[in-house]
C-alpha cells in the first residue's frame, strides 16, 4: 500500500515535464538548409548561420534573407501495461495503449543579414534555433495512467474495481536567436569569422489530472468521495496521504531566460574545393519559473516547476566540418558533419549524464543550375542521438532518424531571389522494457513534415 501511494505522489509531482530533458535544438534556419541540408561549407547567404566565415566570398554589397517556415509533428508512444485493462476508456481485453501527441509551429521565422565591402564581411542572423512550436497531448500519458491504475490495482482490498480519469499535457518552447559578427579574408582563399549569439527562451507547460474515479461495486466515485467512504469504514491512516490530490492537480507554469555565447568559424577555398568549420560555444541558460507550484516537495521532480526556481537548460555546443566539390561550374557537391556536446551541458536533474553520448548528424546534398536563373537541390541527413533506456520517457524523447530535402531557388531578377522547398523526418523506433517488470512496455517513435519559402535581396 504504501509504495502505491508513493508512486502516486510522484505522478502527481512530474506531470509537466514533458521536455524537462534539455532542449531541442534546430539546425534548419534557412530554406536553402531545407532543399539541401549539406550547407556547412556552401557559399551563400544562409552561410551567415551554416558557414558564416564563408560569406565574405560573396559579392560585395548588401544581402537580405528572409525565411518562412511550417512545422508538423506527432510524437507517438504505444505503451502496454496490463493495469490499463481496468481503465474505463480503455480496452478490458487488451494492455496496449496508444498515446499520440500533436506539435504544430506554423511560424518558424530567420532573417539572414550581410553587408560585404572588399575583405570583410558584417553579419547578422535573427532565427529559432531551439524548441519552435507547441505539443500537445490531448489525453495525457501513459506514465499518468499506469500510476493511477497501479493505485487502483493495489487499492483492490478496498474495494477499488477499476478507475476512470482525464489527463492533458501541453508544452511550448521557443528559443530566439540574435547573432552577429564579422568575417575577415585573411588571405585571398582563406577566411576567419567571429561573432557572438544571445538567446532568448521562452517556454510554457500546461498539465491536468481531472475527474478521477474508482470503480466500486456500486458503480463509479469520484476519488474524493472514495478517500471518505474508506475512511469512515476505517483505512484512513493508509489512506490519508492521497487526501491532498483527492481534486487532481493543475499546473501552469511559464518560464523565461538569456544565455549568450561565441561563435568561431574558417572557411579554406582550393581549386574546385571548399573546406568550413564552424564552433558554437556551449550557451548557458537559467530559465527562471512563473509557476503555480509555490512550495517544495519531498519529490524532486516538482521542484523543476516551483514558482522563482532557476533551471538549468544549456544550449549545447555545436561543431560542424563541412566540404563542398563543383566538379563542373554549374554543379556543387556538399557533405557535412554536427557534433552536439549533450553530455557536456547542463539541464535540470544532470540529465545529460545519462545520455551514452553525444548526437551525431551526418548530411550529403547537390545543386545544379539548371539554367542562370534556376537551380535545384536535395540532400539527406542522418542523425544518431544516444539515448538510453534511463534516459528516454514519454515525458521527453528523440529517436534516430533520416531525413530528405529537396527544392529551388529561382532568379526573379538580378535582385531578387525566391525559394521554397520540403523537408521530411524518417524516425526508428525505440523500444524500450521494464527492467523491473518484462509486461511492461513503451515504443517510441515520431513524424516530422517542413515546409519553407523564403526570398533574397541582393542590392
Amino acid at each position: 500500500m504504501r509504495k502505491s501511494l508513493i508512486a502516486f505522489a510522484v505522478f502527481m509531482m512530474t506531470t509537466g515535464s514533458v521536455w524537462a530533458r534539455g532542449i531541442l535544438t534546430n539546425t534548419n534556419q534557412s530554406v536553402d538548409f531545407l532543399r539541401n541540408p549539406a550547407r556547412d561549407a556552401a557559399i551563400g547567404l544562409d552561410g551567415v548561420y551554416s558557414n558564416p566565415a564563408g560569406v565574405v566570398f560573396m559579392p560585395e554589397g548588401f544581402h537580405l534573407g528572409i525565411n518562412w517556415q511550417y512545422a508538423h509533428q506527432t510524437r507517438t508512444i504505444t505503451s502496454t501495461n496490463p493495469v490499463f485493462q481496468m481503465g474505463r476508456k480503455n480496452n478490458a481485453n487488451s494492455p496496449t495503449k496508444i498515446f499520440e501527441g500533436v506539435a504544430n509551429a506554423p511560424i518558424i521565422p530567420s532573417i539572414q543579414i550581410a553587408y560585404n565591402m572588399e575583405h570583410w564581411s558584417l553579419q547578422a542572423n535573427l532565427s529559432v534555433p531551439g524548441g519552435g512550436g507547441a505539443c500537445e497531448f490531448e489525453d495525457g500519458l501513459g506514465s499518468f495512467e499506469s500510476v493511477v491504475g497501479n493505485i487502483a490495482a493495489m487499492l483492490a482490498p478496498l474495494g477499488a474495481q477499476g478507475y476512470d480519469m482525464d489527463g492533458y499535457m501541453k508544452g511550448r518552447q521557443y528559443y530566439y536567436g540574435v547573432q552577429i559578427g564579422a568575417a575577415c579574408k585573411v588571405i585571398p582563399n582563406l577566411s576567419l569569422y567571429g561573432g557572438l549569439r544571445m538567446i532568448y527562451g521562452d517556454a510554457t507547460y500546461k498539465a491536468k489530472i481531472s475527474n478521477i474515479e474508482v470503480k466500486t461495486a456500486q458503480g463509479y466515485v469520484d476519488f474524493g468521495s472514495y478517500l471518505q467512504a474508506v475512511t469512515a469504514a476505517g483505512y484512513g491512516e493508509q489512506v490519508a496521504p492521497l487526501q491532498k490530490y483527492a481534486e487532481g492537480v493543475n499546473l501552469l507554469c511559464n518560464q523565461d531566460g538569456i544565455g549568450f555565447a561565441p561563435i568561431v568559424g574558417v572557411d579554406y577555398k582550393t581549386g574546385r574545393f571548399n573546406f568550413a568549420a564552424k564552433y558554437e560555444f556551449r550557451t548557458q541558460i537559467r530559465m527562471k519559473n512563473e509557476s503555480t507550484v509555490n512550495e517544495a516537495s519531498e519529490i524532486e521532480a516538482v521542484n523543476k516547476f516551483r514558482d522563482g526556481e532557476k533551471v538549468n537548460e544549456d544550449m549545447p555546443a555545436l561543431l560542424t566540418i563541412g566540404v563542398q566539390y563543383s566538379p563542373i561550374d554549374a554543379v556543387r557537391i556538399n557533405a557535412g558533419w554536427h557534433h552536439f556536446f549533450d553530455k557536456d551541458a547542463s539541464w535540470y536533474n544532470h540529465s545529460q549524464e545519462l545520455l551514452s553520448h553525444n548526437t551525431n548528424e551526418f548530411l550529403l546534398g547537390a545543386e545544379w543550375d539548371t539554367t542562370e536563373k534556376l537551380t535545384f537541390s536535395a540532400g539527406g541527413q542522418l542523425t544518431r542521438y544516444g539515448m538510453t533506456d534511463e534516459y528516454i520517457s514519454d515525458m521527453s524523447f528523440v529517436v534516430n532518424s533520416y531525413s530528405i530535402g529537396f527544392g529551388f531557388s529561382y532568379q526573379l531578377s538580378k535582385r531578387v531571389a525566391v525559394k521554397a522547398a520540403y523537408f521530411q523526418t524518417y524516425y526508428g523506433d525505440y523500444d524500450r522494457t521494464n527492467a523491473d517488470n518484462p509486461q511492461i512496455k513503451d515504443s517510441f517513435t515520431r513524424t516530422n513534415r517542413v515546409f519553407g519559402v523564403g526570398c533574397q535581396l541582393d542590392f
